[in-house]
């Protein structure tokens, strides 16, 4: 597939067939995702194909709080939690305990331990050099080593066929996770993944225009680019 094509089709997919993923295919998917650049070429990524219905069962309950929770802040009018606008964590706008344990039906996330390829992408803390950890606002650098990987595997998905989507809810009981997976203390779980054959795949991708999100020079430059 031409890259620009897959860019632009490349959207989340949740729903699946019920066709198996072959593993030369998957091995093909992460044989081109791993020239991902990362800092230092470190390559902080390790990847975990969750095979083990105990696991994926497991690794599911723990989305579903997640999720809940995330669902819970969107019902009260709020972005889960994002930072305030000085960038800093305030703490969650609802009761998150109370949130957790109420349910929230999501079709893909409540049969997340079912999609065809589930996997979970783990980094190397060790490796990360997190340029702004002694800023005073959230800390957003040390992704850019493990999420442009993650973004190759959906691209590179996309030329074999599939579709799939990233997800972080686990993310919210890491500690469980890492327990359950048998991930040491010095890295950590960036996103579970899943992929497959998609049921249907979305044609027209709704995106904000160039011009709508560049500036020349400064924050408050005039707009670049076409509309």
């Amino acid at each position: 597939m031409e890259l620009r094509e897959a860019m632009r089709t490349s959207g989340s997919v949740r729903k699946f067939t019920d066709a198996p993923v072959p593993d030369e295919v998957l091995g093909r998917v992460l044989d081109a995702a791993r020239f991902a650049p990362s800092g230092g070429n470190q390559q902080p990524w390790v990847v975990l194909v969750v095979r083990d219905p105990e696991l994926r069962r497991r690794l599911r309950d723990l989305s579903v709080l997640g999720w809940q929770e995330y669902a819970a802040q969107v019902a009260a009018g709020v972005r889960p939690f994002a930072p305030g606008p000085d960038g800093i964590w305030r703490g969650a706008a609802i009761d998150l305990d109370a949130a957790a344990a109420t349910p929230a039906p999501m079709s893909f996330i409540d049969h997340l331990d079912t999609v065809p390829v589930l996997l979970v992408l783990v980094a190397r803390l060790t490796a990360l050099a997190v340029m702004d950890v002694e800023l005073d606002r959230q800390s957003i650098v040390g992704g850019g080593s493990i999420y442009p990987f993650a973004q190759n595997i959906l691209l590179a998905a996309r030329d074999e066929g599939l579709g799939g989507t990233i997800t972080t809810f686990a993310i919210r009981r890491e500690t469980e996770a890492a327990r359950l997976l048998e991930i040491p203390p010095d890295h950590a779980v960036a996103a579970v993944m899943a992929l497959g054959y998609p049921l249907r795949r979305a044609t027209r991708l709704r995106r904000r225009p160039v011009g709508a999100f560049t500036r020349v020079d400064t924050f408050t430059g005039p707009a670049f680019g076409a509309p």
